[in-house]
Parts: structure tokens; sequence; C-alpha cells
């Protein structure tokens, strides 16, 4: 059996991108493992909800800005008041999505954009 640890994304700014998670998903930095001599520094960042982790790696002077690619789509995490959550991310300076819904069902999630264009939904707790 196997369990799921972590998702890697490649970020342009570290520091950008830690303030994203920390301020939109209050993630905290678990670990950090710096490789000057190759240039790159890897990031796991999380909360005690979960085991699970985002890998952020920042390679040192990127040249220009990683292509997403039309595969990937979102990190997904949930949270128990949706609305509220949204308020507040509004307040934000992030590209957010208004509050959706599947057809026929009520808004349950919104989207809402990492410094390097990673989308990540906001789902409503069962």
């Amino acid at each position: 059996m196997y369990k799921l640890l972590h998702t890697c994304i490649r970020v342009m700014d570290l520091e950008a991108s830690l303030k994203f998670y920390e301020e939109v998903l209050g993630f905290k930095e678990k670990r950090r493992k710096d490789f000057p001599e190759h240039a790159f520094t890897l990031v796991f960042i999380g909360n005690e909800r979960s085991d699970f982790e985002i890998e952020l790696t920042y390679n040192y002077h990127p040249e220009k800005p990683y292509v997403i690619g039309n595969g990937f789509s979102h990190i997904a995490v949930e949270v128990e008041d949706l609305e509220a959550s949204h308020e507040t991310h509004q307040a934000l300076d992030y590209k957010i999505t208004h509050l959706m819904g599947l057809p026929g069902a009520k808004p349950g999630y919104y989207f809402i954009t990492d410094p390097d264009g990673y989308d990540v939904e906001i789902i409503r707790s069962k």
C-alpha cells in the first residue's frame, strides 16, 4: 500500500511563494534542504491537519518562468467555512474566482492562483 507524500512545484521567487502559501493556506515551512553546489533549494510546506506536503523547488537564477503545461490542473485543499475563506482571500492581492459549484449543486469551491500561476482549489469540508 502506498501513501501520498508530497507534490513538487517549481517556483521563480521562493519568498513570494512562501508568503502566498502562509497567507492563503496557513502552511508553514516544515523543512528546507539547500544545495548551493547544485544551485537549488527544496522547501517542504504544510500544516498539522495533514502529513501531505507541497515541495517548493527553487532553482537559483531561473532564466524564464516555468511553463505549467496543459496536463496539470491544480492543488486542492478543504476548509470548513468556505465563505469566510473566500472573503479573506478576496482581500489579498491574488487572482481569485467567484464561488462555484458543480452542475446542479450549490457553490462548494473556488480557485486562487499562486505567484507562479499554479491554481489552488479551496473546497468546502463535507
